[in-house]
């Protein structure tokens, strides 16, 4: 990045994936085609996105389902890898959270606290200091030694936001975190420790439907329509386009 201001950069990309086709195989043709690869189609999920995104801005992405947004964010962590042509690069420690996805199903929440908040760059010295901490915040102190392949979504929802309450990373990846984090208490909770403890100073990317919280927080917003990038700007700007352009009839936005 030759700009040191900026934190994560996308030029021109792409994600496309071949899905296989899984209806009955009733023919010899189609048994065939199955064996050596055929009966695929394509989905062309993020096509052309280029995006600066500059230390310490807080930069929402909107748009219907289906238009591209988790698989922008999956983009920029790395998770996925752009089609040929494309380049995503991010500078510094991130975490991902996608309503708790992200963890290694088969340890326990205890391993992977200590895995997810040294990726983060915490030594294991603070990690033992903010253990407890952790796992109160996410009130899973019966089951820190199980599984988390046995954990409901809400549970692992709960301990990623926990990890990146405590272990404060300088980029924080964010997909719809607010709306599977457990009941109305805690996500009152949740919600009060993001204002507090992880706005000032970080690099934030949300992906959201709730555009009460872009709309309060985000000094940029992308729409994202159909795999594609139709609007960057501020957030009365881009609602607007979004209701009059894609005719969307109610915006769940309050006043």
């Amino acid at each position: 990045m030759k700009d040191k201001d900026t934190i994560i950069k996308l030029e021109n990309v792409s994600k496309t994936f071949w899905i296989r086709d899984t209806k009955p195989q009733k023919s010899f043709r189609d048994i065939k085609n199955l064996i050596t690869g055929g009966n695929k189609h394509k989905i062309e999920a993020v096509k052309n996105v280029s995006i600066d995104i500059k230390r310490g801005e807080f930069v929402g992405i909107v748009g219907a389902n289906g238009s591209g947004k988790s698989t922008l964010l999956s983009l920029m962590s790395g998770v996925y890898k752009p089609d040929k042509g494309g380049k995503a690069q991010i500078n510094g420690h991130f975490m991902k959270l996608s309503l708790g996805l992200g963890f290694n199903a088969e340890l326990t929440a205890r391993e992977n606290v200590i895995i997810n908040a040294s990726i983060m760059g915490l030594t294991f010295r603070e990690i033992k200091r903010k253990f407890n901490k952790i796992i109160r915040f996410a009130e899973l102190e019966e089951f820190v030694d199980t599984k988390i392949k046995y954990y409901s979504r809400g549970m692992k929802a709960r301990l990623g936001f926990a990890v990146a309450i405590h272990a404060s990373p300088e980029i924080l990846l964010l997909d719809e975190i607010f709306g599977g984090v457990g009941d109305e208490k805690f996500r009152a909770k949740s919600e009060n420790a993001f204002r507090k403890n992880l706005l000032e100073g970080r690099t934030i990317v949300l992906v959201s439907h709730n555009l009460n919280v872009i709309k309060d927080h985000a000094q940029k917003v992308m729409l994202m329509h159909k795999g594609e990038c139709l609007k960057i700007g501020g957030h009365e700007e881009i609602f607007l386009f979004y209701k009059n352009t894609l005719k969307v009839k109610e915006l769940k936005i309050l006043a």
